[in-house]
């Protein structure tokens, strides 16, 4: 896909206006429709910034980065969501009485309607094995409930403990279930409740090498 193109599907992904863009870049809407269309093009300094604004890199809006292009079936799955840069805030480790650090650990690409919605935390810890590993990242879609069966990440306790864990009801308690066989369950029940909060539902894995 050409400049125009990426530029307007990375705009209208991020539901933005011509003249939104416009007005946080600091030129007028007549300009960024000429990029759209063709007729003219930003500079590289802008280019950055636009990259900056629509959550991409400049790369991948001058088409010299398709990270599609490993995987043409990855359209059957996904639809045409654009690949997004997506925040890491933080570690979570996979067992009991982690804390999940809001930290800047960069940025990572995932293919998502909504890139507000998500970030990334890096797994620590064995307890999910033999399915997600040390080191993995998890793409994590913001929300605050979880249905029975879901992966999610899960604050536990006043000093905000963090845990990635399979999310299943039983009755009137709450299971925390490690896929590794060598940790055990956790039970929450009764008052215990009150201090769990959900971060968000882990939808996809990566392995980082």
């Amino acid at each position: 896909m050409s400049f125009p193109e990426l530029l307007r599907q990375c705009r209208k992904q991020k539901h933005m206006s011509q003249a939104e863009l416009a007005s946080l870049l600091g030129v007028t809407q007549q300009a960024v429709g000429k990029w759209e269309s063709g007729k003219s093009s930003p500079d590289p300094t802008t280019v950055a910034k636009l990259a900056e604004i629509l959550d991409t890199t400049a790369d991948y809006l001058l088409g010299l980065f398709d990270p599609t292009a490993e995987g043409q079936t990855e359209e059957r799955f996904f639809g045409s969501y654009v690949y997004s840069l997506i925040p890491v805030i933080g570690t979570v480790k996979a067992g009991y009485g982690a804390l999940a650090y809001e930290e800047d650990y960069g940025k990572e690409y995932a293919r998502v309607k909504d890139p507000s919605s998500y970030f990334y935390l890096v797994v620590r810890g064995d307890s999910m094995e033999p399915r997600i590993h040390d080191g993995d990242l998890a793409l994590v879609h913001r929300q605050d409930t979880l249905e029975n069966g879901d992966l999610g990440v899960l604050i536990y306790g006043d000093e905000g403990e963090g845990t990635l864990k399979r999310y299943l009801q039983r009755g009137n308690c709450v299971v925390l279930q490690p896929f590794n066989p060598a940790y055990k369950e956790m039970v929450i029940k009764g008052e215990e409740l009150n201090h769990l909060h959900i971060a968000g539902r882990v939808v996809e894995t990566k392995a980082k090498w």
